[in-house]
């Protein structure tokens, strides 16, 4: 497919895990393993596509909240997902690259997530960014205390060169599944100028041929950045 337009970063929120396994009557964390499926197989359309970033919210800082049985379902998924379930987009020269504040991670997830990030530091075929405990306002503040630290002129570049993403461009397209539309707190400063895109599909059925199909819409918007 060709693009319209020139695209460097999609966002993503991955909605639709839960109701995707509710419908389907099965257990909340095969609905997650699904979605991890889904997201190994978009990671590889939008790589197909020339676009050399990615960034997946995957666990938001707020999901701390969710079951305890969840949480701790969806991290030994997480350390299996990391452990093996990468290797494969590693191996095809994907980079990882973990996003948000480790703090509340189990010792053995970081160090997972440490060693992945590691092997494939070199690789260049697409950074694929994981928001992971991941909050946008918390972002922003850690930015901007870390900015404030300097003397001179507080300055939007200033705080941006200390937010986690610093290495990371702006989305151009911010697509979330699963039919809400709403950011929830993922890359707000980031996505001041991006199109934005909702989907009712949930995500473990999020296909292909729907990342085509706002890649298109993309292509014929009109992106005026704030003018």
């Amino acid at each position: 497919m060709s693009q319209p337009k020139p695209v460097q970063c999609i966002g993503i929120i991955l909605d639709g895990n839960r109701r995707w396994a509710k419908e389907k009557g099965v257990p909340t964390l095969e609905g997650h393993r699904r979605g991890f499926e889904t997201l190994k197989s978009i990671a590889r359309a939008v790589r197909e596509r020339d676009v050399p970033h990615l960034a997946v919210f995957v666990f938001s800082s707020e999901n701390w909240n969710r079951p305890r049985e969840e949480v701790a379902g969806l991290m030994d998924l997480l350390k299996e997902a990391v452990r093996g379930g990468t290797k494969d987009l590693v191996a095809e020269g994907m980079r990882l690259r973990s996003v948000g504040d480790p703090a509340r991670l189990d010792e053995d997830v970081r160090a997972a997530i440490e060693s992945v990030e590691t092997e494939s530091a070199s690789n260049r075929e697409l950074t694929l960014w994981i928001c992971l405990s991941y909050g946008s306002r918390a972002e922003i503040v850690a930015a901007a205390e870390a900015a404030g630290a300097h003397e001179g002129l507080l300055t939007e570049e200033l705080i941006r060169q200390h937010m986690w993403t610093a290495e990371m461009p702006d989305p151009d397209i911010i697509i979330r599944t699963g039919g809400q539309k709403r950011l929830s707190n993922f890359l707000l400063w980031q996505a001041a100028y991006s199109e934005l895109f909702f989907r009712d599909v949930l995500w473990p059925d999020f296909k292909e041929s729907d990342l085509d199909a706002v890649i298109e819409e993309y292509g014929n918007r009109q992106r005026n950045f704030g003018v």
